[in-house]
């Protein structure tokens, strides 16, 4: 049987966006309850009983008994909203249930035993891949949570919903195998690209000559420029031989 959270709740005549102004103006949130076949129903709630089971961080998946003028409403909570600047709530919309009602509810899921992980304690990490699930079951039997046990999980091993045992008569929403976890490897650091070059690349490697430039010959002493090349670029030209005397 799961936890039924008892709220107060008065009922108010008026709708629309003046009407629930006034009703936050006296530290009220205002609401509505539908569903099961009637007409839904304005209600108004104190804002300090309504946070408390909001900050567990499972209040959409919670049983309410609203206790309107005397009479019990079974609901759940299916939408709530926030003034976007200061982040407190304006609005909480409840779905009536009825007798055998069946829900849609996202349930938060557990992991255990992680220090019993061979592929975590060999150096892998746990990867979270969903952190709640749809289940549609009773509203009469909603499960706190899912557990995943990683005890033996090495490294590249998953967990899917397919592999937990839901508690009878829960079921998936989805029909896709939902992915839970994995444990992954973490990923090496590679060496910086610059490092590798200049590995390979001798530091007292010389420059080299100038184009056009005629590569020194071995033993030091530099070769003779080819017969007919043309001086290098600024260098004055060479004098011409004098011509022999006529005897």
């Amino acid at each position: 049987m799961s936890k039924i959270v008892q709220l107060k709740a008065a009922s108010r005549a008026r709708a629309g966006k003046g009407a629930s102004r006034a009703v936050r103006r006296e530290g009220l949130i205002p609401g509505v309850v539908y569903g099961d076949k009637k007409d839904p129903q304005l209600v108004s709630l104190k804002y300090g009983d309504v946070l408390p089971h909001l900050q567990t961080g499972r209040f959409m998946s919670t049983l309410i008994d609203l206790e309107v003028e005397g009479q019990t409403i079974r609901a759940i909570p299916r939408d709530v909203q926030f003034e976007p600047v200061r982040d407190f709530i304006v609005h909480v919309d409840f779905l009536r249930l009825g007798k055998d009602a069946r829900v849609a509810v996202d349930v938060p899921v557990h992991f255990k035993n992680q220090e019993a992980s061979p592929g975590i304690k060999a150096g892998g990490a746990l990867n979270i891949v969903s952190h709640d699930v749809a289940l549609y079951c009773s509203a009469d039997f909603i499960p706190d949570e899912i557990v995943v046990d990683l005890a033996g999980m090495q490294i590249g091993q998953s967990v899917h919903l397919s592999s937990i045992e839901l508690p009878k008569g829960v079921v998936p929403v989805s029909r896709d195998d939902v992915t839970l976890c994995a444990i992954t490897a973490q990923a090496k650091e590679e060496a910086p690209a610059e490092a590798a070059v200049s590995a390979e690349v001798p530091a007292t490697a010389q420059k080299a000559p100038a184009a056009g430039a005629a590569a020194p010959a071995a033993g030091g002493k530099a070769a003779p420029a080819a017969k007919g090349a043309a001086p290098a670029k600024g260098a004055a030209p060479a004098a011409a031989a004098p011509a022999p005397k006529k005897k």
